[in-house]
């Protein structure tokens, strides 16, 4: 087991949370609010981590739900095991491994991009632990690669390359300062943080969305309550994704924000959290 608390890894960062050994994996997440839990599953970007994803949705939430978001495997500060193969059972297998630690026998869910895809996988495969599902930005269908995705996957540590895929991500670029440019890179360099995501998705990177889709099939299998939302100027997982899973999700409602990229949750934030948190309480 490795551990990614280093010299270069800060404990004071508002990112480390509280721990639960899920499975043998010492698993970082936060915990807020009370009433019927909802777990956040964060994206596959560079550096990303749950707190990073949801900071500023996990106080709205938290108002009416208990809210979870955990690091998932491989990414933030969860412990990483040297021998670990990155695909979707041990996504799973260590998200159903934290849900039976903290003896959640059923939640919802929030996927954003790749949380997503881990989101339509355990319906799929386990629709007995799964309440109502929102899907933002969500992978988990093939699609062409795009160049934002190519580029995020590809990352390279620098400053440069993760203001450019800051930008990628938003539809305004005046939402990515300096200042979080180099906050998500030094997040992006902790230790063995590279060496994790640079294996996950790896060069052809059509392979890797094919990795992570469920077959159309078991997607229209699917009859949990599932509400989608997109971002009309995404450029990192095209909106035709979205129409895609409405189309086959028989109990889904779409909901598509203009002015957004791929960072619905941040650019939309008060609207995404009202519409999430309405949809979640009618449960």
């Amino acid at each position: 087991m490795v551990s990614i608390t280093t010299a270069d890894s800060p404990t004071d960062t508002p990112e480390i949370g509280l721990t639960v050994d899920a499975g043998g994996i010492r698993t970082n997440y936060h915990d807020r609010g009370d009433g019927s839990p909802v777990v956040l599953l964060h994206g596959s970007g560079p550096g990303v981590s749950a707190w990073a994803n949801w900071r500023l949705n996990l106080p709205a939430l938290a108002e009416r739900f208990r809210v979870l978001a955990p690091d998932l495997l491989g990414f933030g500060f969860t412990e990483r095991p040297a021998d670990i193969r990155y695909d979707l059972p041990s996504w799973r297998g260590h998200l159903v491994a934290f849900l039976d630690a903290l003896d959640l026998e059923r939640v919802s869910l929030i996927g954003n991009s790749f949380g997503g895809a881990l989101a339509i996988d355990l319906a799929t495969q386990l629709p007995d632990r799964v309440d109502r599902i929102v899907l933002m930005g969500s992978g988990g269908l093939s699609f062409p690669l795009t160049e934002g995705l190519d580029e995020v996957w590809g990352y390279q540590p620098s400053i440069e390359n993760m203001r450019r895929i800051l930008e990628v991500m938003a539809y305004d670029s005046a939402l990515v300062s300096d200042e979080l440019a180099e906050l998500r890179y030094r997040a992006s360099i902790v230790a063995g943080t590279q060496e994790a995501f640079s294996s996950m998705f790896p060069a052809p990177r059509q392979n890797g969305i094919e990795a992570i889709s469920t077959p159309e099939q078991s997607i229209r299998g699917i009859l949990h309550e599932v509400l989608i939302v997109h971002g009309r100027g995404d450029r990192v997982l095209p909106v035709s994704v979205a129409y895609r899973l409405l189309d086959l999700i028989e109990n889904s409602q779409l909901h598509v924000f203009g002015r957004s990229g791929h960072w619905t949750q941040i650019e939309q934030c008060d609207r995404f959290n009202r519409l999430a948190i309405d949809f979640l309480a009618e449960a």
